[in-house]
């Protein structure tokens, strides 16, 4: 099962006014198992980076005066997607901005390019209501270090969500163990039971004798009482 963890920064809040995808990553993952294989792009959005998004993520507009143009990059990152499940925490906000860029170019909505989009933050809502569920609170409750996040990036916030994903997750592991030593159990008793079955001892002469004794002296007792 390939799972892809996903992040983006963006100039600012709305697709719909005009901001644009400023910096995307994503991370690999393999029957929920690293595989190395990140990938990572800044790009120019050809516009002014909000004030407030800015102190956000700490990209400026002259870092990204050299990068590609989203349409450079949009062919690779829909081929790294491509049939995998992509996992985002707040999913609408990036599939917004994605859809907008893919939508400039005349190309497929993501949801279309990939098997499927998971939302984190659903599911961290379902599991904690009514508490923050935000990345860093998530980090915080399961205990994994975020130190290293002193300002929002999008590679290292999809390694961060791919830890809290897993340990979001961790339980459906062990139920799913739980019921395996389960089953395993049953049949183990049910083969001891079946073994038990088997186990027949025969009578000796004297219990054969015995047992004839029994059955002519109640057959006498009937006689009698009849």
């Amino acid at each position: 099962m390939r799972q892809i963890f996903l992040d983006t920064e963006t100039t600012g809040l709305y697709p719909d006014q005009g901001h644009r995808i400023i910096e995307i990553a994503a991370v690999e993952t393999i029957n929920r198992r690293p595989t190395g294989n990140h990938y990572h792009q800044y790009i120019n959005p050809q516009r002014e980076i909000d004030a407030a998004a800015q102190e956000v993520h700490g990209i400026t507009q002259e870092f990204l005066q050299d990068k590609p143009l989203f349409e450079q990059i949009a062919e690779e990152f829909c081929e790294y997607v491509s049939g995998s499940e992509v996992i985002i925490h707040n999913a609408p906000f990036d599939v917004g901005f994605l859809n907008s860029e893919l939508g400039r170019l005349g190309l497929q909505p993501v949801q279309e390019i990939c098997d499927k989009i998971t939302d984190t933050l659903k599911m961290a809502k379902d599991a904690r209501p009514g508490q923050r569920n935000n990345l860093d609170a998530l980090c915080r409750h399961f205990d994994i270090d975020n130190s290293k996040r002193t300002l929002h990036g999008a590679l290292l916030d999809s390694e961060l969500l791919a830890e809290v994903y897993m340990a979001l997750t961790r339980g459906q592991d062990s139920l799913m163990i739980d019921m395996e030593h389960a089953a395993d159990a049953i049949d183990s008793v049910a083969i001891e039971q079946r073994r038990g079955e088997l186990n027949v001892v025969m009578a000796d002469e004297a219990e054969i004798a015995a047992h004839e004794q029994y059955l002519q002296n109640m057959g006498e007792v009937v006689k009698t009482n009849w």
